[in-house]
């Protein structure tokens, strides 16, 4: 059997976050709260926020969607560098992003000790946007919409609504983190496989809408 990053993640973050419904004392330790990690030099806080979940629906909606395109995603750094390589850097773009994704929200809440995050959401998007980077015009389908939604307008789609919910939300949803995840992923993986950039562009101008 092979190796696979994307599954330990998976299973990493499943136990982690598990144990943190059960015990508020480690979730509010793990939690991204820029104040404290700002006054306690508390930075880990950065990336253990992304394997921690405020509830099973939270937690089964990010796992879920990482399960459907950490494995697409690894697969290609792997066939790009080989097997040891290609995992450790699929598992570095995973960690980065997530970091990457809370660092607009430390600057701009650090001195706000009400504030805090977490949720494995700034890496997901990552993960999903270098999916949509390789494979752009791949139909994907949405819970509740019975018809095939391109990749690339699904990430497009994605982009606006996270910009918009990022400067009008009230709903304590860091959303910034789904927006810079995803930019984070779609360029740190277009920097490391470059081919991708016009793999991408072809595959987007051959594209012809179904209708």
């Amino acid at each position: 059997m092979v190796f696979s990053v994307s599954l330990a993640i998976l299973i990493i973050t499943l136990i982690i976050s598990v144990l943190g419904f059960n015990n508020p004392e480690l979730q509010a330790k793990l939690l991204h709260n820029p104040f404290l990690a700002n006054n306690n030099k508390e930075y880990y806080r950065l990336l253990s926020s992304g394997f921690i979940h405020n509830g099973w629906s939270h937690l089964g909606f990010n796992m879920l969607t990482f399960f459907f395109f950490g494995g697409v995603v690894e697969k290609v750094y792997v066939q790009e560098y080989g097997i040891i390589w290609g995992s450790v850097i699929f598992l570095g773009v995973y960690l980065i992003a997530i970091i990457l994704s809370d660092l607009p929200s430390f600057f701009k809440y650090k001195e706000m000790p009400a504030y805090s995050s977490l949720g494995a959401s700034g890496g997901v998007s990552a993960i999903v946007f270098a999916s949509i980077l390789f494979q752009p015009t791949n139909d994907l389908f949405l819970l509740l919409i019975p018809v095939p939604i391109p990749a690339f307008i699904l990430g497009a789609l994605y982009v606006i609504y996270s910009y918009y919910q990022s400067k009008n939300s009230s709903d304590n949803i860091n959303h910034s983190a789904h927006l810079y995840g995803a930019v984070a992923g779609f360029v740190i993986s277009a920097i490391l496989i470059p081919s991708a950039i016009s793999n991408f562009l072809t595959q987007l101008s051959s594209y012809r809408l179904p209708f």
